[in-house]
C-alpha cells in the first residue's frame, strides 16, 4: 500500500508504529555503538552503529519513502552527504555545476580540484545548452541545484536528465530548498538528490544532518560501502530528532510558503528593494519551469536592496528575524551571502551573479504574517 506524502512524513511506506518494540508510538533511540550476534554467523541484521542502527534506518525508509528512492543515507552534514556522492566518481572526473551554488560546495570542489585531481566547470544550467556545450571526453557527472542557492535560478531537471542519459552520466540535484514534498528529482531522471538535513527536514534549527537519495541500486550499493568506510553516519540522537521533525514538514512548508509570498510581494513594492529573488513571483525567469517540475516555490527570498548601508542596517535592526547562518527553520533567519554563505566563492563571480554587499537572503519561518 503506498501513502500520501503527508502520511509518509509520519510513517513511510514499510515501517510502521506496530513494529516498534513494545508499541512505541515514537521511534526508539538505539543508542548504542554495536549489537550483540546471537549465534556464529548470525546477525540481528544491525552490527555496528557506523554502518547501520534502527533508529537511522527508520529515518532513511522515510526520506526514501518521501524521495521515491531505493536508497537514503543519512549522513552526518550536508556537507558529508555531497562528499560521499562525489565519493563514486573517479579520480580525475570532470564535473560541470550550477554556476550558482552554495559557497560550501565551491569550497569542497575547490580541494577536489587541487588534492584529487578534479576539474569543474561552472556555468547557467538553466540553460541546457550550456550543459551540452561543456561536456568533455572526462565528464562524469552534472550537479544542480534548483532553485539555486542564492539568486533562485531555477534548471529544468527532466530537460537536463535528457542530456545525462545520452552521454551517461550523473545527474545530481541538490534538493534541499524545496524537500521531496514539494519537489522529487529521481521521478524526473536524476540519479541523486542530496539534501542538507539540517535545514528543512529537520526544521527546528537544532540538529546536523544530510542524505543522499539514490535512484539506482548498484549506485546505492556503492555509496554504502564508502559510507561504512568512512564513517559519516548520522548519530541516533540525531536521526530521531530529524524524524521528529518531518513529522510536521509538509504542515511546516505550506506555511512558510504562504508567508514567503506575502513577504516577497512586499518587498518588490518597497522603494528601497531593487530587486526580489523568488522563485514563486510569476515574473520570475523560472516560475512556469517551477510549475511544471515543482508542486511548490518553497520559503527561500533573496533581495538586494538600495545600498550597502541599508543593507547593514537592516542587519543590525531585525527582532523577530534573526541575522544567522542556515535555512527552512521554524524562525526567520537573514543572511548576509557576501560574507557569510558564499565567501569562498570567487569575487568575480559574486559580482556578475548579484551577490554583493546590497544583497541578503531570507529563509521565512511558520509565525504568522
Amino acid at each position: 500500500m503506498s501513502y500520501s506524502d503527508e502520511t509518509r512524513c509520519i510513517h513511510s511506506d514499510k515501517k510502521l508504529i506496530g513494529d516498534h518494540p513494545f508499541g512505541a508510538i515514537s521511534v526508539p533511540i538505539f543508542q548504542s555503538a554495536t549489537f550483540a550476534h546471537p549465534d556464529v554467523d548470525q546477525s540481528s541484521g544491525y552490527d555496528y552503529s557506523r554502518e547501520s542502527n534502527p533508529t537511522r534506518s527508520e529515518l532513511e525508509e522515510i526520506v526514501s519513502s518521501l524521495e521515491n528512492a531505493s536508497d537514503s543515507i543519512a549522513t552526518s552534514t550536508g556537507m558529508a552527504a555531497i562528499v560521499l556522492a562525489m565519493s563514486v566518481l573517479p579520480y580525475g572526473s570532470h564535473v560541470i555545476c550550477t554556476e550558482d551554488l552554495y559557497g560550501g560546495s565551491v569550497r569542497l570542489f575547490k580541494r577536489l580540484e587541487d588534492q584529487e585531481g578534479f576539474t569543474f566547470t561552472y556555468t547557467d544550467t538553466s540553460d541546457a545548452e550550456n550543459i551540452v556545450n561543456a561536456i568533455n571526453e572526462k565528464t562524469k557527472a552534472v550537479f544542480i541545484e534548483t532553485p539555486s542557492n542564492p539568486t533562485m535560478r531555477v534548471t529544468d531537471i527532466a530537460k537536463v536528465a535528457e542530456i545525462t542519459g545520452k552521454n551517461d552520466l550523473l545527474l545530481i540535484v541538490d534538493n534541499t530548498f524545496l524537500t521531496p514534498i514539494f519537489q522529487k528529482p529521481l521521478l524526473l531522471g536524476a540519479d541523486i538528490s542530496l539534501h542538507s538535513g539540517t535545514k528543512f527536514l529537520s526544521g527546528h534549527n537544532d540538529t546536523l544532518a544530510g542524505f543522499v537519495c539514490v535512484k539506482d541500486e548498484e549506485l546505492a550499493g556503492k555509496l554504502r560501502f564508502n559510507y561504512k568506510t568512512t564513517g559519516a553516519s548520522l548519530s541516533a540522537f540525531d536521526s530521531f530528532l530529524v524524524i521528529r521533525g518531518i513529522k510536521t514538514l509538509h504542515l511546516r512548508l505550506e506555511r512558510q510558503q504562504k508567508n514567503a509570498l506575502k513577504i516577497a510581494e512586499a518587498l518588490k513594492a518597497n522603494a528601497n528593494v531593487k530587486r526580489v529573488y523568488y522563485a514563486g513571483l510569476e515574473d520570475s525567469s523560472g516560475y512556469e519551469i517551477m510549475k511544471k517540475q515543482a508542486t511548490g516555490f518553497g520559503s527561500m527570498i533573496s533581495f538586494s536592496v538600495t545600498s550597502s548601508e541599508l543593507a547593514k542596517k537592516i542587519l543590525k535592526k531585525v527582532k523577530l528575524i534573526s541575522y544567522a547562518e542556515s535555512l527552512g527553520g521554524v524562525e526567520s533567519l537573514i543572511t548576509y551571502p557576501l560574507k557569510q554563505t558564499h565567501g569562498d566563492v570567487p569575487e568575480d563571480v559574486r559580482n556578475r551573479l548579484g551577490i554583493t554587499d546590497d544583497f541578503l537572503r531570507l529563509s521565512v519561518g511558520v509565525g504568522a504574517l
